[in-house]
């Protein structure tokens, strides 16, 4: 999976999800890879499909694994990209709606609570690693997050 951000300092895009997993929070936008795609060429289709922006730069800035205590054979490895460069206006789609946030006003109470860990993170342009352990959808146990100097590999 991926998920995309496009952060232009002081402010960064989330979209409401209005259907589906995560619906009735505030996310990045991304989904699920296709067969034959690359990770880039995933994130670059569903942003486009969700936001009507044509993004021609990403730069991959971490990997999440996230575990589900209810469910631990199935880990979720999900891939963080921030926007380098785009065109286009983010418009409402069926799934998502867009809106602009100051980084200083962010919703987290309305987001996946794992965002409050990463987020900050890649704020400062950092990049990052690590795991997720989920109770539930709604209950952090634990993180090992790390910030990173390499380039993202698995």
């Amino acid at each position: 999976m991926s998920v995309c951000l496009l952060y232009e300092h002081p402010r960064i895009l989330l979209a409401m999800k209005k259907r589906g997993f995560g619906e009735g929070r505030w996310n990045g936008y991304g989904g699920k890879k296709e067969e034959g795609e690359t990770l880039e060429e995933s994130a670059i289709r569903e942003i486009e499909e969700e936001s009507s922006i044509k993004v021609s730069k990403l730069e991959e800035m971490g990997i999440i694994d996230f575990e589900f205590e209810d469910n631990q054979e199935e880990i979720l490895e999900v891939h963080f990209f921030r926007i380098k460069k785009y065109s286009g206006e983010p418009r409402e789609t069926e799934e998502m709606r867009p809106q602009w946030f100051n980084i200083n006003d962010i919703p987290y109470d309305q987001m996946w609570p794992d965002d409050k860990y990463w987020m900050p993170i890649f704020l400062k342009g950092k990049k990052f690693k690590g795991k997720i352990y989920f109770q539930d959808k709604d209950t952090i146990l634990r993180d090992e997050l790390e910030e990173i100097e390499e380039k993202i590999k698995k």
